[in-house]
């Protein structure tokens, strides 16, 4: 299938209908793109299972349109949770709460929380209104790309990695270029104050103005969550981080630092913003350049340049 260039609302509307029978469709947020299924239809999530190669205990991050929905998938929200839900939804925030009866084995991975989030993009919104109004509780939805790859920005890249593992039933919605590029913070909410587990956009700073200051505990033994293996977010080249580049290496770097003689640039950002937006794209890159190697030099600093480096870190992990 083609990705339908920036759908109607008809076109919104057939998606939602495809996600009620049980079909796949992969949609834009201001993250990442996801591949969506029907977070209550068992054969449907296991049809993303399949699609992804993606590991069956690991856990889906459920979409819903607003706040309004979320005590139909969790309970004993603590008033952090809510203060934080209803300051950053929609948005790019994940919330780990205590699952209802509705959050099934087969999205939680068999842990007793599960993943909650409102996407900030106009397309998404509209999707998930549209299938809640048909009777839908909400929209499950991991990056829509084969497990452990670079997360698609675009819907090229969607189609790329996934048409060939895709039915001729699912669709895709093209939304254009993901806003922010990475994926969303997420945030457990299982004991007295919040714990980050995944760094993003929205950052622990950012979290403390809400919530006050944040004591982060022991990642040693923490539930599981999307994101946190060793190595994740891995084009086929190898990446390398803040070394110098040889001739024939692929290279992303902040504008201000040149490039090294004979490597090929694969981004130029000229802020910390551009950076995240086009970092997946850059590395993406670097294997239809067929590159052996990319050196990236990481941008410095605290929040989204955490969040970066987080990325880097795994994609680099071999």
């Amino acid at each position: 299938m083609e990705p339908k260039a920036n759908p109607s609302e008809n076109e919104i509307k057939d998606a939602a209908i495809a996600l009620k029978e049980g079909k796949l469709v992969a949609f834009p947020t201001e993250t990442v793109y996801g591949l969506g299924a029907d977070a209550t239809n068992e054969k449907a999530i296991h049809r993303i299972f399949s699609v992804k190669n993606r590991p069956t205990n690991h856990p889906l991050i459920v979409h819903i349109s607003s706040i309004n929905y979320l005590d139909k998938w969790a309970i004993d929200i603590p008033g952090y949770a809510v203060k934080l839900a209803r300051e950053f939804w929609p948005g790019p925030m994940t919330l780990i709460l205590k699952r209802s009866s509705l959050a099934k084995n087969f999205i939680t991975g068999g842990q007793d929380c599960v993943g909650i989030r409102v996407p900030a993009n106009r397309i998404a919104l509209k999707l998930l209104t549209h299938f809640e109004q048909l009777g839908g509780e909400g929209v499950a939805a991991p990056s829509a790309n084969r497990f452990g790859a670079v997360s698609p920005t675009t819907a090229e890249s969607v189609s790329h990695e996934l048409k060939s593992h895709l039915s001729l039933d699912d669709l895709i919605l093209d939304g254009g270029q993901s806003e922010i590029g990475i994926e969303s913070t997420i945030i457990e909410c299982l004991s007295e104050s919040p714990n980050i587990l995944r760094p993003g956009f929205i950052s622990k700073e950012i979290v403390e103005g809400v919530c006050g200051m944040l004591h982060l505990r022991s990642t040693e033994s923490l539930i599981k969550v999307p994101g946190l293996m060793f190595s994740h977010y891995a084009p086929l080249a190898e990446v390398v981080l803040d070394t110098s580049a040889s001739p024939g290496d692929g290279f992303l770097a902040m504008s201000e630092i040149s490039t090294p003689l004979g490597a090929i640039r694969l981004g130029a950002p000229t802020t910390i913003e551009h950076y995240a937006k086009i970092l997946y794209s850059a590395l993406r890159m670097a294997d239809n350049k067929r590159l052996n190697r990319v050196v990236v030099i990481q941008p410095s600093g605290s929040g989204l340049a955490l969040a970066i480096r987080d990325r880097l870190s795994k994609a680099a992990a071999r």
